[in-house]
């Protein structure tokens, strides 16, 4: 699997670090990003979560690490983790990963386009095709 992230990040020029700890706890970004899925940055910052954790070797479970990730964003780093902590918060994680469990995804990188599941990174041209209905027989 390493040696695999390896060769993909050099082919798409993507800095790569192997973690000390893997997996790390992504239950805190987890939890920002579910609460920012509307957000206009909320695709910023997933990617610089990915890129502390896998480029730079940062502890993303860290409350320090993800309010600055959120700080660099222009966003309110501390007022937001303190968010992610509330009851709300929390409940909204759960209910979305109750529902990627009834959609049937299992792993990264998987996309759901309509009723039809996309698994691996080899999948990702099927799925924009498919979304773009560029998919010729929709069976």
């Amino acid at each position: 699997m390493w040696r695999d992230l390896e060769r993909l990040c050099a082919k798409h020029g993507l800095p790569f670090r192997r973690p000390t700890v893997f997996p790390r706890p992504s239950l805190l970004a987890a939890r920002v990003a579910c609460a920012a899925a509307a957000e206009p940055w909320c695709g910023d910052f997933v990617r610089a979560v990915f890129h502390a954790n896998f480029a730079e070797d940062r502890d993303i479970a860290s409350d320090e690490t993800v309010a600055a990730i959120l700080d660099v964003l222009g966003r309110p780093g501390r007022a937001l983790v303190e968010a992610a902590g509330a009851p709300e918060a929390k409940a909204r994680l759960r209910a979305e990963t109750e529902r990627a469990i009834a959609l049937g995804i299992f792993g990264a990188p998987t996309a759901v386009v309509g009723d039809e599941l996309f698994w691996g990174n080899d999948r990702l041209e099927d799925a924009l095709a498919w979304a773009a209905g560029r998919a010729g027989d929709r069976r």
